[in-house]
């Protein structure tokens, strides 16, 4: 159930968070649905391991590269205007991948998806950031909003089956539709608060050299691309310290709360991103038919569509860390226990494990949304969540890279190894929780 609006136009705070969730649903979906299809896409485009990944990684790259400057763009033009230009981008990009003639076309448009999904996401935060003042009404906003990725998640699998039973291309056109309900919605949104101030170009730049390089040096083992990481990443550093406007403030990070959401966005997608990459290519290793592969992660994301609207009650109680911290301790179990019994046990078994996983989604990343939203100006709402929400694109962009490194190298053991390493990776976030979130720290 929705939040009671604090705005006096109650229909238009509806609409408001009506439009996010619609646009965190579809850019989680795109994410999601396309694991279950890999097989299908090799099978019609002639891809072999690298091309896949990069028909995953092209999207999270563009998207990791991009969201510093998109939180920055929505602070500047106003969250409404910003969430309408990358949701507009958004459909028209998914379109053509769905009629994307071969593979290279297919990675360039989800590049374009990807730049559009990066304006998307922080636009989204900062409009219920901005339609719900109220820390404990936006803690529960926030939880609905996150509906909209749970959702996504829950579906993503199953429907990537069914639609790759017609064609693989569905997966990309299914977003045409649900982006223009949400298009349609965003009229009814009240105009957003523009910060106005210079955009930061050398900021802009070199903060997305260093994200693109980042992210292209795993993918492709290069140390050059690492080399030129390190080199954008330096310059980045020295633009904010030294301009008038910086694209991200250093006082920002420098902030308890987004530090720590940082670090906790950046490992927990590196396990939930990343094992539905690792499985679904094992599961149909091992005989399973892409439907059947994406109903082996339904009971995972159900689990944790259920508990999505309970958290926010849950975090009022008893405060933000406890919730984090057993989220990620749970989300540890399943990762090892999946990663132990992959290969040898019944899929029953791996499906009923995964939810161990599924109950990490709900339980981290709202509360540390709510969180972060909390402990921001709002005319810094943007720059915040596009810095949190990069962290997360990241984690999730190397997980794929490096895990696609580990399956080339063997199926059976790479799969195991990239479980185990998520594993190690969340119970390093639940510390870093345990440590930076207060006791206190309640919405």
């Amino acid at each position: 159930m929705a939040p009671k609006p604090t705005s006096p136009n109650a229909r238009g705070t509806t609409a408001t968070l009506l439009a996010a969730l619609l646009g965190f649903f579809v850019v989680t979906l795109d994410a999601v649905i396309v694991n279950v299809a890999l097989p299908a896409i090799r099978a019609d485009l002639s891809s072999g391991i690298t091309g896949l990944q990069w028909v995953v990684d092209a999207y999270t790259l563009a998207f990791a590269a991009f969201l510093l400057s998109a939180g920055s763009l929505t602070d500047r033009i106003g969250a409404k205007r910003a969430f309408g230009w990358g949701l507009g981008g958004f459909v028209v990009a998914s379109a053509a991948c769905g009629l994307a003639p071969s593979l290279g076309a297919l990675v360039v448009f989800r590049l374009v998806q990807g730049a559009a999904a990066a304006v998307v996401m922080p636009s989204s935060m900062a409009l219920i950031g901005q339609a719900y003042p109220d820390p404990v009404r936006r803690g529960r906003a926030v939880a609905v909003w996150a509906m909209g990725g749970a959702v996504a998640s829950s579906a993503g699998p199953a429907l990537g089956g069914v639609l790759t039973l017609a064609s693989w291309r569905w997966i990309f056109l299914v977003n045409v539709p649900v982006g223009a309900v949400a298009l349609v919605l965003l009229a009814r949104v009240a105009r957003s608060v523009r910060h106005r101030v210079p955009f930061d170009w050398a900021g802009q730049v070199s903060g997305a050299v260093a994200m693109a390089a980042l992210v292209l040096g795993a993918i492709d083992a290069d140390r050059v691309a690492f080399g030129v990481a390190v080199v954008a990443f330096a310059g980045f550093v020295a633009v904010q310290a030294r301009v008038r406007h910086p694209m991200v403030p250093p006082e920002l990070i420098r902030t308890r709360a987004v530090a720590v959401a940082v670090v906790i966005g950046f490992a927990f997608m590196v396990g939930y991103y990343g094992m539905p990459f690792v499985l679904s290519l094992s599961l149909q290793q091992r005989g399973l038919s892409a439907l059947d592969a994406g109903a082996v992660f339904l009971p995972m994301m159900l689990a944790g569509l259920v508990l999505t609207p309970l958290v926010p009650r849950l975090v009022e109680r008893v405060g933000a860390r406890l919730v984090v911290v057993t989220g990620l301790l749970v989300m540890t179990l399943g990762l090892t226990a999946v990663a132990l019994t992959v290969g040898s046990a019944p899929v029953w078994v791996t499906a009923a494990l995964m939810v161990l996983v599924g109950l990490g989604g709900p339980t981290v990343i709202p509360p540390v949304i709510a969180v972060l939203l909390a402990a921001v100006p709002g005319h810094q709402a943007g720059t915040a969540s596009g810095v949190l929400n990069t962290s997360r694109q990241l984690g999730g962009a190397l997980a794929v890279a490096v895990f696609g490194a580990l399956l080339s190298a063997g199926m059976g053991s790479g799969t195991r190894l990239s479980l185990l390493l998520a594993a190690g990776v969340a119970v390093l976030a639940a510390l870093a929780a345990y440590k930076g979130l207060s006791g206190k720290d309640k919405e």
